[in-house]
C-alpha cells in the first residue's frame, strides 16, 4: 500500500496537466435495457434505429470504444433466441417480436464505428415470478429456479444452472459476430440465505467459479477470439489498511475473481468501482496488482453525479479516471444515459480526457501469431472533389495482409503523422481503427505521412506498413542526431505550413521536460543533463510533431 500514498500525491499534482493518453486502453459504457433506461425510449423500430445510431456517435466522439449492451436481461433476450423469449422493452410487449434484430443492428453499427461491442449477460437473477421469462424457465426447468420474495433465480448449486448458461451464452457467440460476452450479477443474490456452516462460503464460491468455467469452455470452444469478461462487485476483499464495510466480491458474493484471472478463465474484469476516495483508490490498486495479465477497466459509479442519485461532483469522478490511467487501468461508465446527458459536465470532460483514439488491450495471453504487414501504401490524389472550406480529400489504399491464425478476417489501423517515418506507438498518430477492407478517405495536406497495419480480432497488430519514403527527407522528417556543447541548440528554420508557437524537450521514453517558444535561430539548452533528447513542435490546437533529436555531450574538465 505504500503505492498508494506515492500514486495519490502524483495524481493531485497531475491534475491540472493533460494526461499521456495510452495508445491501448478499455474504454467502455455500460448500454442498459432493461425498462429502457438508456435504450431504447420507444417501442417504435424506426425511432428505436435512429436513437441507436444518434447514441453510438455521441459515444464515438467521446473516445469510447467498448459498448456492453444487456442482450439477457430478466430470462429474457434482444434478439430471436430459441431459449428464452422477447423482452418486453423493444416492443412494449413481453414475447413479441419488434420487427428486427437490435442486437444485430447494434453490432453492425458498433463495428462500422471501430467499436467493440459485448454482449452483457445478466445471469443468476431472472425477474419476477410470474413475469414471462421467469414463468417459462420454471416450467421448462421445475428445481432450477428458487423464489425469495417477489422474485426469481437460478440455483448456482445446481449443475444444470452452468450447462444452462453455457448453452445460452453460446448460442450468441454461434450466431453473431459479438466481440465479447460480458457477464452480470455472476455471484449470490444479497437476499439469498446467509452462509451458517463452515467451509459454506468455499463452496459457495466454488460453485459460481463452476458457472463461470463453464461459460469460458463453450464461448472458446465457439471462438477463441471472443472475450469473456465480468462485472464484480468493485472490491475484492478487505485489505489490510483497507476494510470493504461488508461489501466485496469474495466472502460476502462469492465471487473468486481473483482466481478466475489466475486461472484464465476471464479475459477482462469491469468491477463496479462505485465509490469514492480511499473507498476507490486502494482497491483499485489491488485490482491492477492481481490482473495477472488479464485486462482490467474500473466501473465508475457516474450515476452519481445525478442529485437525484447522489451528491458526487465531477472531480470525484475525474479523479478516479486520473488514477485509474497512471495504473494502466481502462474505464466503463455506469451507465450510457447519464454519460451522453452530460450530467455535471462528465460527457464534455471525457472528449477532452479521451481526445486521442485508443486500441483495446491485445489479448496476448492466447499465443497467437500477429498477422503479416500489409503491403503497397499509396496515397491517389486529385480523386475525390476539393471541399468548399479546408482541404481536398484524396484516397489512401493498401494490399491486404495475411491472417495467421484462427480469427475469422483481419481489421486496419490508420497512423499519419507530419514526421517520417510514422511512429505508431503514439497515440495521437492514430486516424482511424478496426477497419474493414483497404481504404479509407483522407484530407489532403502537404507533407503529411501514413501507416497502415493489420489487426487480428485477439487484438494483435502487425509491423506497420509506411508510405514510400519522400525524396527531399530533411531535419523536420529525419532521425539524425544533431550534436551540440550543451549551451546553444541550433533551431532549424521553420516552414511557413508549419503550425507550431513553442517547441517541447523530451526524453527518448517520452517525458516532456521542457516547452520553449518558438522563435530566434538559438535556444538555451544550458540546465539539460548530457544526454540524447527528442524535440517536438506544440502547435495552436495542440497538435505536435517530432522534429528531431539532439544530444548533448560537454567536455569533461
Amino acid at each position: 500500500m505504500k503505492k498508494l500514498a506515492i500514486i495519490i500525491a502524483t495524481i493531485l499534482l497531475s491534475l491540472h496537466v493533460s494526461a499521456q493518453s495510452p495508445k491501448h486502453e478499455i474504454r467502455a459504457v455500460w448500454l442498459t435495457t432493461i425498462g429502457g433506461i438508456d435504450w431504447p425510449h420507444s417501442y417504435n423500430a424506426s425511432q428505436q434505429k435512429e436513437e441507436l445510431i444518434r447514441t453510438l456517435d455521441e459515444l464515438k466522439a467521446a473516445g469510447v470504444n467498448t459498448v456492453l449492451l444487456q442482450t439477457r436481461v430478466r430470462g429474457t433476450t434482444i434478439y430471436p433466441s430459441a431459449l428464452e423469449p422477447w423482452d418486453g422493452c423493444m416492443s412494449g410487449h413481453p414475447g413479441k417480436s419488434p420487427g428486427y434484430d437490435p442486437l444485430q443492428l447494434c453490432i453492425d453499427e458498433c463495428h462500422r464505428r471501430g467499436m467493440e461491442l459485448h454482449a452483457w449477460v445478466v445471469t443468476i437473477p431472472v425477474g419476477k415470478w410470474n413475469n414471462l421469462g421467469c414463468k417459462q424457465l420454471r416450467q421448462k426447468y421445475p428445481k432450477l429456479i428458487r423464489k425469495i420474495g417477489d422474485d426469481g433465480y437460478m440455483i448456482p448449486e445446481q449443475a444444470e444452472t452452468a450447462n444452462y448458461l453455457a448453452r445460452f451464452c453460446r448460442e450468441i457467440v454461434s450466431r453473431y459476430d459479438v466481440d465479447g460476452i460480458h457477464l452480470d450479477y455472476i455471484r449470490y443474490p444479497e437476499t439469498w440465505p446467509k452462509a451458517r456452516k463452515r467451509g459454506e462460503g468455499a463452496e459457495r464460491r466454488a460453485n459460481i467459479t463452476r458457472i463461470v468455467r463453464a461459460i469460458y469452455q463453450a464461448v472458446k470452444q465457439e471462438k477463441q477470439w471472443v472475450k469473456l469478461s465480468c462485472s464484480p462487485i468493485g472490491k475484492y476483499d478487505d485489505l489490510l489498511r483497507y476494510r470493504s464495510g461488508g461489501w466485496n466480491a469474495r466472502t460476502a458474493m462469492s465471487q473468486d475473481v481473483q482466481q478466475w484471472l489466475r486461472e484464465g478463465i476471464m479475459d477482462q474484469i469491469y468491477p463496479m468501482m462505485y465509490f469514492r476516495a480511499n473507498q476507490f483508490f486502494p482497491f483499485a490498486i489491488d485490482w491492477q496488482e492481481h490482473a495477472y495479465g488479464r485486462s482490467v477497466a474500473a466501473g465508475l459509479g457516474i450515476y452519481f453525479l445525478d442529485p437525484r442519485e447522489g451528491r458526487w461532483q465531477l472531480d470525484d469522478i475525474t479523479r478516479q479516471m486520473y488514477v485509474a490511467r497512471q495504473l494502466g487501468l481502462g474505464h466503463c461508465y455506469f451507465r450510457s444515459k447519464f454519460f451522453t446527458d452530460n450530467v455535471k459536465g462528465i460527457l464534455r470532460f471525457a472528449r477532452e480526457f479521451d481526445a486521442q483514439p485508443a486500441l483495446v488491450p491485445p489479448m496476448t495471453w492466447e499465443g497467437k501469431e500477429a498477422p503479416t504487414s500489409p503491403t503497397l501504401l499509396r496515397l491517389h490524389s486529385g480523386r475525390l472533389p476539393r471541399l468548399q472550406e479546408g482541404p481536398g480529400e484524396v484516397i489512401l489504399t493498401w494490399t491486404e495482409a495475411r491472417n495467421t491464425n484462427d480469427s475469422p478476417y483481419l481489421l486496419y489501423n490508420v497512423y499519419a503523422s507530419d514526421s517520417y517515418p510514422v511512429d505508431v506507438t503514439r497515440a495521437e498518430n492514430i486516424v482511424a481503427v478496426r477497419l474493414r477492407g483497404s481504404s479509407i478517405v483522407v484530407p489532403e495536406y502537404p507533407r503529411r505521412y501514413y501507416a497502415v497495419t493489420a489487426c487480428d480480432r485477439y487484438g494483435q497488430e502487425s509491423e506497420p506498413c509506411q508510405m514510400k519514403a519522400p525524396d527531399d527527407l530533411t531535419f523536420w522528417q529525419t532521425d539524425d542526431i544533431q550534436q551540440t556543447d550543451g549551451k546553444l541548440l541550433r533551431l532549424p528554420t521553420k516552414p511557413s505550413t508549419l503550425d507550431a508557437d513553442y517547441l517541447i524537450v523530451e526524453t527518448l521514453q517520452g517525458q516532456q521536460l521542457v516547452f520553449l517558444p518558438y522563435t530566434g535561430k538559438y535556444v538555451s539548452i544550458a540546465h539539460l543533463p548530457d544526454g540524447i533528447y527528442a524535440m517536438r513542435s506544440l502547435g495552436k490546437k495542440g497538435r505536435n510533431h517530432r522534429l528531431g533529436y539532439f544530444s548533448i555531450r560537454r567536455q569533461k574538465k
